[in-house]
């Protein structure tokens, strides 16, 4: 009796584990796809071209030490440095000290070319009184582009406001004639020359103009003990500007006038901007131990709002708009058209398991995105599933 339940059992068993060969087949089948698909949508599309760009000043100077205006001083040597890399200066700041003397920033376009002394006339004495005064120290009378008394007592009232006693030079008293009273024959005598005076002079080596502020310090490479040379430090000034660059076939996409965004990974902000220009810029580059020329082409882009301080010399992202639809049109995937064996171009509609092929007219694409409009007597909604893939499924219970 045991030894039948025995068999019994086994038999049981047997028949849980014995599977038909089409069972087997079910099984071992690779699982069945996913069909993947998207939403149509309503939206505005735009063809946007994404490169990077590099934040700078409208205006870039390298600040050398000039011919030191006091005779007596026997060596040339940076004695004090005020600036640091990224600080923002403005005008009448003293950057550097060299053998004693201040080496400092004023607002003007000309840059100095001669020593600025009472008598001298010409542009760069109406600018240097246009910076005197935009500083808080007036000319007086002074007429425009003449170093009279009232532009003297200025740079005296400048230079004391720094906390230095401004140089001088010695001018010499010009000769008089005395004259005889009238019905004496003798000859006039000439006068006993009077001594030279000191006159103030703003020397062409303490100062350096820049054409406008705010103004950065991008490099400083002087320090006390140097001997003062050229390039101590290098400055920038104006407006922050972004410059990017692009190969000549990304050049066609882009002209004036467009919309740019400008993205600061370091910040994580995003600002706006416009295209102002685009030329051509032929930039040497290396290729292995060959040297060879790369065309490219520079984008110039003058930012909606000013930029903040912090973004300057910071590499950053632009996306240039380069078209855009008008206005919101209705939009499916780029990977949801194709193309059937008629040269129709169209998209599959999923309703439910059911597929149903809708010819369409293709508009404005960018982003991923395009415009299409169904064909004469069809129709595509706006939420309407249409397919974009296929993904293999997964075995339930799978590795």
């Amino acid at each position: 009796m045991l030894a039948c339940l025995v068999c019994t059992g086994a038999g049981a068993g047997a028949a849980l584990v014995v599977k038909s060969p089409a069972q087997v087949a079910a099984d071992t089948a690779p699982p069945a796809q996913d069909i993947l698909t998207a939403t149509v949508e309503h939206r505005v599309i735009s063809q946007s071209l994404i490169t990077r760009g590099h934040v700078t000043a409208s205006q870039h100077a390298d600040v050398s030490a000039g011919p030191q205006a006091d005779k007596d001083v026997g060596r040339s040597v940076v004695t004090k440095v005020n600036a640091a890399a990224g600080h923002e200066i403005a005008a009448g700041q003293v950057l550097l000290e060299i053998s004693g003397r201040p080496l400092f920033v004023l607002k003007g376009a000309v840059p100095a070319y001669r020593d600025l002394a009472p008598g001298k006339r010409g542009d760069d004495v109406a600018q240097l009184q246009t910076a005197l005064r935009e500083s808080g120290h007036p000319t007086g009378g002074d007429a425009a582009g003449v170093f009279g008394p009232g532009t003297r007592n200025a740079v005296i009232s400048f230079y004391r406001s720094i906390g230095y006693e401004a140089p001088t030079i010695e001018v010499a008293a010009p000769e008089t004639k005395e004259s005889k009273p009238i019905g004496t024959a003798s000859s006039p005598v000439l006068k006993e020359a009077e001594p030279p005076s000191s006159v103030p002079v703003l020397p062409l080596s303490e100062v350096v103009f820049v054409r406008s502020f705010p103004a950065y310090i991008d490099e400083v490479r002087a320090k006390v003990g140097d001997e003062a040379g050229a390039s101590l430090l290098s400055l920038s000034a104006g407006a922050l500007t972004v410059e990017g660059s692009v190969t000549p076939q990304e050049k066609g996409m882009i002209r004036p006038g467009q919309e740019v965004r400008i993205y600061s990974e370091a910040m994580g902000r995003q600002f706006t901007g416009k295209v102002t220009s685009v030329g051509k810029d032929r930039s040497p580059a290396q290729d292995g131990s060959q040297d060879t020329e790369t065309e490219k082409y520079t984008v110039e882009v003058a930012p909606t709002k000013p930029l903040p301080t912090e973004l300057n010399g910071e590499n950053v992202q632009l996306t240039v708009v380069a078209a855009s639809s008008k206005g919101k049109v209705l939009t499916v995937p780029s990977s949801a058209l194709s193309t059937g064996a008629d040269g129709l171009t169209s998209v599959t509609e999923r309703r439910g398991r059911a597929e149903y092929r809708i010819p369409v007219t293709v508009g404005v694409s960018g982003d991923g995105f395009v415009q299409v409009t169904p064909q004469k007597g069809r129709r595509l909604g706006i939420g309407a599933q249409v397919v974009v893939g296929v993904q293999p499924g997964t075995a339930v219970g799978g590795p």
